[in-house]
């Protein structure tokens, strides 16, 4: 099984893939550009979700659910954002099929069922979230409104990537209304924070936070807020993104409140998001040529249990001992599974707990029953130690942490050794044709110099560090004096 895994170094693109199918998280679909998640991978997805839903609660978010379709004429009224999403919305003109009086057992689009009004598929929801605001927002009292909610977009990719990038995708929107400017910033700032805090503590990735550019803001937005990540091949991943709206969706569909004074004004808003692009970040940060790896507080199945009967003999004992240390681990509220599967070799059941990154292995046979001991395999490391049967809950349960904290620092020390400075702009260009990571330089923050650079070199300014010290710096490429500190790199 995991013989079937493309070297990183020979091939990643085919790597990535190959884990997501070795590993059964998801397949390409028959619809174009769409995936199918299975339940290994969704299961992924929606502990994420349930994680990340915790966190926003705990802010004082609720969820909530809009429509799948939004009317184009609300879909415009906000005409950046509008223009930002246009060439990649789906469209629904008619409303019914007839039988085809042409072809027998055919379909065709009956057209007399001509919509009045084209319907867009939801790139993203603010139109018609805030069309609904305006009914419910009146005065202050009525301010701030906090709603997240779970949902499918559809966004018309023409390339598209296994969960990096698809035409249909599963994520999360908020969008929120406040009666100040200072509060929407706050706002802004907090959710970028709590999407750092659960990539760098649940997704055990660390991530850069900072600032969009002009002309890398999400078209609508006053600012954008991002959390940029570094995978395993120098490239960039945008893991998520907080905007600051001001008051544009507010003012395109005249959403006000009457302030304590009694005095009509525009309420302030935000909007944020993270996808199963998630799931491309998790798989690429830490999965190796064996197969994933996946963070023990993120894997569906923490602990995995595999029987070993050789022969008829003691085949009671094994499974005895073997339910024995299922339910002891179960009872600590662990996610683990007894492989107990028939007519499957122990090879096989080696290799599947290993490429679908399975943190913990214990296997339990005739040896480990003589000797009141067995492994407990360690994923991540593909270490081992032995441990008596009665110390292994204990063993187990501390080694979740244990697990959890090495990634991180694994993980934290890749991002510091690809992570360069530099002042010459052949150097830059030789570490970006390298895709050695982040490379920090000077930026005059023109929106020439900066598209002069991606044309040159396919690099993009992934964001501007919230701690920007630029004093003294020069633009790598114009020579003039910097802006902005800022990052670029390659990008996903």
């Amino acid at each position: 099984m995991g013989n079937k895994i493309t070297s990183r170094k020979d091939d990643y693109s085919k790597w990535y893939n190959d884990i997501i199918s070795e590993a059964d998280l998801a397949e390409s679909s028959d619809v174009r550009g769409c995936m199918v998640i299975k339940p290994y991978g969704f299961s992924i997805w929606e502990l994420m979700r349930s994680q990340l839903d915790s966190m926003f609660k705990e802010t004082g978010h609720e969820n909530a659910y809009f429509p799948l379709f939004v009317p184009k004429s609300l879909f415009e009224a906000e005409e950046k954002n509008a223009e930002g999403f246009a060439k990649e919305c789906a469209v629904v003109t008619h409303y019914r099929l007839k039988n085809d009086p042409k072809k027998k057992a055919k379909l065709i689009v009956d057209p007399d069922s001509k919509l009045e009004e084209e319907l867009i598929v939801r790139p993203t929801s603010e139109a018609i979230i805030w069309k609904t605001y305006k009914k419910w927002i009146q005065s202050y009292r009525d301010l701030p409104i906090l709603i997240n909610q779970w949902a499918n977009v559809v966004r018309w990719e023409m390339r598209t990537r296994l969960f990096l990038r698809t035409t249909e995708f599963l994520w999360q929107e908020g969008h929120t209304a406040h009666a100040t400017k200072e509060e929407a910033i706050e706002e802004t700032k907090l959710i970028n924070n709590i999407y750092a805090e659960f990539a760098e503590k649940y997704m055990a990735m660390p991530v850069v936070k900072g600032y969009k550019s002009e002309s890398e803001r999400f078209a609508g937005a006053e600012e954008t807020l991002c959390i940029e990540a570094l995978m395993q091949d120098g490239k960039a991943l945008q893991a998520g993104t907080s905007h600051f709206l001001g008051q544009n969706f507010a003012k395109a569909f005249d959403v006000k409140f009457a302030d304590k004074s009694g005095k009509l004004e525009h309420v302030w808003a935000t909007s944020w998001g993270v996808s199963t692009r998630l799931m491309g970040a998790l798989i690429m940060s830490h999965s190796d040529d064996n197969g994933l790896v996946l963070p023990p507080v993120l894997a569906p199945i923490q602990v995995i249990i595999i029987p070993v009967t050789k022969s008829k003999e003691n085949v009671n004992e094994i499974e005895e001992k073997s339910n024995q240390v299922f339910n002891s681990l179960k009872t600590l509220g662990l996610r683990v599974k007894l492989d107990d599967r028939e007519n499957i070799s122990l090879g096989y059941k080696l290799n599947d707990s290993e490429v679908k990154g399975i943190p913990m292995r214990i296997i339990i046979g005739q040896k480990e029953l003589e000797n009141s001991k067995a492994d407990i395999f360690f994923r991540h490391d593909m270490s081992k130690i032995e441990v008596s049967f009665d110390e292994i809950p204990k063993k187990v349960l501390e080694s979740i942490e244990i697990i959890q904290n090495k990634m991180i620092k694994k993980s934290n020390k890749r991002l510091t050794d690809s992570t360069h400075e530099v002042n010459d702009y052949d150097d830059f260009k030789k570490l970006i044709k390298s895709q050695s990571g982040f490379v920090i330089a000077g930026w005059d923050g023109s929106k020439e110099t900066e598209e002069a650079i991606k044309n040159e070199t396919k690099a993009t300014i992934r964001c501007i560090p919230e701690d920007n010290d630029f004093k003294g710096l020069k633009c790598i490429y114009s020579g003039k004096p910097a802006a902005y500190k800022v990052i670029f790199s390659k990008s996903y």
